[in-house]
């Protein structure tokens, strides 16, 4: 069975919204494998709170670090600082035998006041992520932060009932029920959760980098100031061997995004 953890970056409002970009992204790993990854990871975060100034107890949060927002302010991290403890995530996280998804909901390309953001990227997560274990015959269960966990508990439920895909050549579309979920998505705080922590940073990385490909959005300056857009695709590159890239094999990093114009 595979554990999948959920984080997501923007915010999922609509027609009202304080981001162009509304982005949801999974850590999913084998069962097997979860002893030995969380196990890693608690060293490497003890290893850097020896060698760097960001404490091991501290939640990771990616944006609010590049951000330079507390708690990380009162940390007084250098921006260079900054830069090498998200690399330092990215090839943490790259050595770990884990798969990443992102989708992004372009609120730009919206047409329809009734577009329901979140349900929508919940279910294409939901549908890649089954696509990747249909193989397989695996099952997988969803862990997510307890903010939404309510209405994604309500699509995963529509979604083993009735599920229709649309046709990649404009025909009908086609129902395929999802069938590899098992359980509600189970709510789990993100400071108890490394993983969930990885997923704000895969989370994070697809938005800044989607914001500059799509032209929807400028960084805050404090951010544009000294981040660059190579910087976010160094980064990319990094995970680039944990990305599952097959859920959208027209992108470079296999970003879904919807809809399409």
């Amino acid at each position: 069975m595979y554990l999948a953890y959920f984080d997501e970056s923007g915010d999922d409002g609509h027609p009202v919204t304080s981001s162009p970009l509304f982005v949801q992204s999974a850590v999913y790993l084998h069962h097997r494998q979860w002893q030995q990854a969380f196990e890693a990871t608690r060293q490497f975060r003890r290893d850097l709170g020896r060698r760097t100034r960001l404490p091991a107890s501290i939640e990771w949060h990616t944006r609010e670090l590049l951000l330079d927002k507390d708690p990380y302010h009162t940390l007084r991290l250098t921006t260079a600082e900054r830069i090498q403890l998200v690399d330092e995530f990215c090839r943490h996280l790259a050595a770990l035998e884990v798969k990443c998804i992102t989708v992004v909901i372009n609120k730009t390309a919206i047409r329809s006041p009734d577009y329901a953001v979140l349900d929508k990227a919940v279910t294409y997560l939901i549908q890649r992520i089954e696509n990747d274990l249909r193989a397989t015959d695996e099952k997988f269960a969803i862990i997510t932060d307890e903010g939404r966990v309510g209405k994604m508990r309500a699509t995963a439920r529509r979604i083993q009932r009735v599920n229709y895909i649309p046709s990649k050549f404009g025909a009908q579309s086609q129902r395929s029920e999802i069938h590899s979920l098992i359980e509600d998505p189970l709510p789990k705080k993100s400071h108890e959760s490394f993983f969930i922590q990885f997923a704000d940073l895969v989370a994070c990385l697809g938005q800044l980098h989607l914001q500059q490909e799509l032209g929807v959005a400028r960084w805050p300056n404090r951010l544009a100031a000294y981040l660059r857009p190579v910087d976010v695709v160094s980064w990319l590159d990094i995970l680039k061997p944990r990305l599952n890239l097959k859920a959208s094999p027209s992108h470079p990093y296999g970003i879904v995004c919807y809809p399409k114009k």
